[in-house]
């Protein structure tokens, strides 16, 4: 994976608006509310994705009150019992791979949307494992090395002391790659030692990029992408569109 194409687009995530930030607030917090019931439990010392989450969430900056108000709400209540997990793919202007990750209490709804924001862009919707294959779901933990008191040889060894199974230098980063069954133990482990994540989730990591010069066509792959992150359904879209 590209180090510099993830810093990029955490740069963006981090430069957001209030407005933008909100929603993303919004969206993590369906992502909570749904871990519980599949969890079973609001403890997420016993609810591994329930934990997951929580860390997601609080490397994307939202707020502990706002995580344990949603965690309460949640438990005691039976939101949430109508949300589904929908994962579409398909293919941006000039062949971008494209993976949609949605949480949706209406499926029709949503596939229509998805479809819709695919042909406005130049692109289309496609059928299931399409583009799935261009991909590897994997734990991906990003450090930024300003926040750090370490080099990177430190780093490199206490990341593959806890487990991990690959790891990236960048000028502005550390990324570090993990088996998905091995995330949430290794995140921990290197929150032990003091490390502070930039991003921390398990994602779909693509095996190549696709890079775009023609800057009209990067105009309708930014416009797909808005149009997936301003809808709330939406949770996650992974491509493998290489930015500069």
């Amino acid at each position: 994976m590209s180090g510099h194409n993830k810093w990029s687009t955490i740069k963006q995530k981090k430069g957001k608006n209030d407005a933008a930030r909100a929603k993303v607030f919004t969206k993590i917090g369906r992502e909570l509310i749904v871990a519980i019931r599949e969890g079973g439990s609001a403890d997420p010392n016993v609810n591994s994705k329930l934990r997951d989450c929580i860390a997601k969430a609080k490397a994307a900056n939202v707020p502990n009150d706002n995580i344990d108000r949603i965690i309460k709400k949640a438990a005691s209540s039976n939101e949430g019992d109508n949300y589904e997990s929908v994962t579409y793919e398909g293919y941006g202007p000039l062949g971008i791979a494209v993976i949609v990750e949605a949480l949706t209490d209406n499926r029709n709804r949503t596939a229509g949307e998805v479809r819709h924001y695919f042909d406005k862009c130049g692109g289309n919707m496609g059928t299931p494992g399409c583009v799935g294959f261009m991909f590897s779901r994997k734990g991906v933990l990003v450090i930024e090395r300003e926040e750090l008191d370490k080099d990177e040889d430190t780093v490199m060894e206490d990341a593959l002391e806890a487990g991990a199974s690959d790891f990236e230098a960048d000028d502005d980063i550390f990324t570090i790659y993990t088996e998905p069954d091995d995330f949430g133990a290794i995140r921990e482990d290197l929150s032990n030692k003091g490390y502070v994540f930039a991003s921390a989730e398990v994602e779909q990591v693509p095996s190549t990029y696709t890079k775009i010069d023609d800057e009209e066509t990067q105009k309708k792959m930014q416009k797909m992408l808005d149009l997936f992150e301003d809808n709330d359904d939406i949770q996650n879209v992974w491509h493998n569109w290489e930015i500069e």
